[in-house]
């Protein structure tokens, strides 16, 4: 009997599952679905069969994340590919918060969960939503190995001069204080991705790596390891993102508290939900800031300028941390599709051997692809990011490795 060679990947957000599954002897896609607004009396699953291109909807209360998952293991059995499967080989979950404890992909048993809940109080809208999708899926295939894939992982390579802040390393080692990073299972894949593009090993090239969400974080990465990266303790420091403030004077806080007379939680609330560019200009796509700058809509164009401005310095700042740069790589929602954000990002850097050629950059869609002209010293790459493939990849590696 041959080795089960199927993956199913879950994201499980604090109202919502992502999936997919994969077949990993060529890593396609057998399905991929989404159960939204989960324990709503509106909760919706979208659930599409690769294999066929049939794409079903159902819409009506799901209760709860095992209500949810039994009805994506139902649309997977009506696929022929099911949660009873014996081709399934372990099921793969992103987990966001590893800590320091966790530095690689890890199959999950009772002191792994631990860990992870002690880990809350630094994750608070992740972690716990991680938690119940793995307990759930768990209950359900209680034979089949759970594998937890962590978005810090791949930044706990970082030197303590990167990761450490300047405060009282007792202080912050009791309350576990430090730049830990997110977004890592993104970083990984475009990191090597871009490597192959320039046809090289990851070992031999410095990357830069942009991704650009609503969320938006950016890494220095040396020979494949990660040196240095834009998100903190949580996901709010760093770039300026959709709804998220970026960067910020800590007295800021301290300044709206005692002048301002918000509450902690009013803060936190505004600097997660109500910044970026969405605080800047009532709007966090970015399609429709720019409709707005071709408008002649000044607030709009002032928001993007603080948007490019904090980018550029990022680029500049892992300029000097790596030394030596071989490619700089844009990647998810906006570092893939915004044509006008690339080009702004690398215009005035060509002392740094950076240049976006017009024609080149204006290409929608495809895949991983160079948007620099030939003559430039530095690459300048799209390349689409894939999560998913990255969880399963270190899922059934890990899962081989045990076997």
């Amino acid at each position: 009997m041959t080795s089960p060679t199927r993956v199913l990947v879950l994201n499980s957000g604090s109202s919502s599952v992502k999936y997919q599954l994969l077949d990993m002897r060529d890593s396609s896609r057998l399905a991929v679905g989404l159960v939204e607004r989960i324990g709503e009396q509106t909760s919706r699953l979208e659930h599409t069969c690769a294999t066929s291109g049939e794409t079903r909807e159902q819409t009506g209360p799901i209760a709860d994340h095992d209500a949810a998952l039994k009805a994506v293991a139902e649309e997977l059995s009506r696929d022929g590919v099911g949660l009873d499967s014996p081709e399934l080989a372990a099921i793969g979950h992103r987990v966001v918060h590893g800590g320091m404890f966790f530095t690689e992909p890890t199959v999950i048993d009772e002191a792994v969960l631990t860990e992870i809940e002690r880990l809350i109080p630094v994750a608070p809208l992740h972690n716990p939503a991680n938690l119940t999708g793995i307990r759930t899926a768990t209950a359900l295939r209680p034979d089949l190995p759970q594998v937890a894939v962590f978005d810090t992982a791949f930044h706990t390579t970082m030197p303590e001069s990167a990761a450490r802040y300047a405060i009282d390393p007792k202080l912050a080692d009791r309350h576990r204080i430090r730049r830990y990073g997110f977004h890592g299972t993104s970083h990984a894949y475009v990191s090597r991705r871009t490597a192959r593009l320039l046809g090289k090993d990851p070992s031999e090239v410095n990357v830069i790596v942009l991704h650009l969400g609503n969320g938006a974080s950016a890494s220095a990465v040396a020979k494949g390891r990660c040196v240095d990266t834009s998100m903190g303790l949580t996901p709010l420091e760093g770039l300026v993102m959709g709804t998220r403030s970026g960067d910020l004077d800590p007295a800021v806080i301290f300044h709206l508290a005692r002048v301002g007379g918000m509450s902690m939680d009013e803060i936190d609330s505004l600097l997660n939900k109500r910044s970026g560019l969405f605080g800047l200009c009532g709007d966090n796509d970015m399609r429709e800031i720019r409709r707005r700058i071709d408008e002649g809509d000044d607030e709009a164009a002032l928001a993007f300028d603080i948007y490019i401005h904090r980018l550029k310095k990022y680029i500049g700042a892992y300029f000097a941390v790596l030394g030596r740069v071989d490619a700089v790589a844009f990647t998810a929602g906006v570092g893939e599709n915004a044509a006008p954000v690339r080009e702004a990002a690398v215009a005035g850097l060509e002392p740094l051997g950076l240049a976006v050629d017009g024609g080149l950059n204006a290409v929608r869609g495809g895949g991983p692809r160079l948007i620099s002209p030939p003559s430039a010293r530095v690459a300048v790459a799209v390349v689409p990011t894939d999560e998913e493939l990255e969880i399963a990849t270190q899922t059934y590696e890990l899962v081989g490795k045990k076997s």
